[in-house]
C-alpha cells in the first residue's frame, strides 16, 4: 500500500534527480530515502528508479508515480490549510490594540461582526497609543495594532506590514464660528500631549504661526467640553467627533490634511486565520464610514 512519506520521498528525487539532494530537503539520511523507494517498488511491483553512473533517473513508471505524487501531496497541503483556517476560525483568538477614537467608533462595528461570524474566535481589547501598540506588536503582546499617521513617514521598522483602513479628516473646532484657522492666532489652544499635537502642530505652522498650547488634553470629550466653554481652540479628528459631540462646539473641516488609519501587523505572511478574518471585518466596517458632514452640521457615520 502506498503511504504519503513514499510518496514525498519520490517527488522529492523526481524534482531534484538525486537521492543526496532529496535527503538534504528532507532531512533524512541517503540510506532512508533508498528504502523508502525500495518498499514503493515493492508495493507497486515497478521499477521506479535506475541506477546512471553515480546518479539515478526515473523509469517511465517512476515518472508517472512522481508527478501523481505531486498532485497528491499538494491536495494534501491544501486540504491540511483549509482545515487549520477552520479550526482557527471556529476556536481562535485575536488581540487588538487601538487608540480611543477607533475604540469608540470602527471597533465595535467591527467586534459585532465577528462574534456574529465566527462565534469561536475570542476577542481581546487594549487602548494603547499607535507608538506603544507597535511595541506591543513587535513584543507579540497584540496580534494587530490600529495606529494613524498624520503624514507619510513610515511605521518605523521594515517588519511592520500596514493595511489602510480609511483617510480620517481634521476639523478645527470652537465655541464660536471662527472657521480660518489665521484667525485663531492669537486664540488659547487645546492640544494633546506631546505625542499626540503633531496634527494641531502642523495645521498651524501651514496656517503661518505657532499655536500657543494653553491645555494639555488627550480625552476628546474633555477638550470639547473645554472649547465649548469658550476656553480655547482646538483640531480634533472626524472619529472623536462622530463618537461625541458636544452642543455648543462649532465644527470647520480643514482640508487636504487627514489622518491615516492603518492596521498594522508584524513579520511574515500569512497571519493566522483569525487575525486575517478581524483585519478583512475592519476593512470593511472602514468602509462603510462616511467621512464627512451633513447640511445641519452634523457628523455623518452610516
Amino acid at each position: 500500500m502506498l503511504n504519503l512519506t513514499q510518496l514525498t520521498v519520490l517527488e522529492a528525487v523526481a524534482r531534484h534527480g538525486s537521492v543526496t539532494e532529496a535527503a538534504k530537503e528532507l532531512h533524512y539520511s541517503q540510506s532512508s530515502v533508498s528504502h523508502h523507494l525500495a518498499r514503493l517498488e515493492a508495493a507497486t511491483g515497478a521499477g521506479l528508479v535506475q541506477r546512471v553512473g553515480r546518479g539515478i533517473r526515473l523509469t517511465p513508471e517512476g515518472q508517472l508515480l512522481a508527478a501523481r505524487a505531486a498532485e497528491i501531496l499538494g491536495r494534501v497541503n491544501a486540504a491540511s490549510a483549509e482545515l487549520s483556517a477552520q479550526v482557527g476560525l471556529r476556536a481562535g483568538r485575536v488581540r487588538l490594540a487601538g487608540f480611543q477614537t477607533v475604540l469608540s467608533t470602527l471597533v465595535p462595528k467591527a467586534a459585532s461582526e465577528l462574534s456574529r461570524a465566527h462565534p469561536g474566535i475570542e476577542l481581546n481589547l487594549v487602548d494603547a497609543h499607535p507608538d506603544d501598540g507597535l511595541t506591543m506588536l513587535r513584543s507579540g503582546q497584540v496580534d494587530i495594532a490600529l495606529i494613524f499617521r498624520n503624514d507619510d513617514r513610515p511605521a518605523g521598522d521594515q517588519d511592520f506590514r500596514l493595511t489602510h483602513l480609511l483617510d480620517d479628516p481634521l476639523y478645527l473646532i470652537g465655541h464660536e464660528p471662527r472657521p480660518r484657522l489665521e484667525d485663531h492666532r492669537d486664540s488659547a489652544w487645546v492640544g494633546g500631549c506631546e505625542r499626540c499635537r503633531a496634527a494641531t502642530i502642523s495645521a498651524c505652522e501651514r496656517a503661518g504661526f505657532t499655536p500657543r498650547v494653553a491645555y494639555s488634553c488627550d480625552d476628546t470629550v474633555i477638550t470639547q467640553a473645554l472649547v465649548a466653554a469658550g476656553m480655547g481652540v482646538a483640531i480634533v479628528n472626524g472619529l472623536a467627533l462622530r463618537a461625541h459631540r458636544t452642543p455648543g462646539v462649532h465644527a470647520t473641516l480643514l482640508p487636504d490634511s487627514p489622518r491615516r488609519i492603518y492596521v498594522a501587523t508584524y513579520g511574515e505572511p500569512p497571519d493566522p486565520p483569525a487575525t486575517t478574518a478581524l483585519i478583512e471585518i475592519l476593512r470593511g466596517t472602514a468602509s462603510g464610514l462616511a467621512p464627512g458632514w451633513d447640511e445641519a452640521g452634523e457628523p455623518t457615520l452610516t
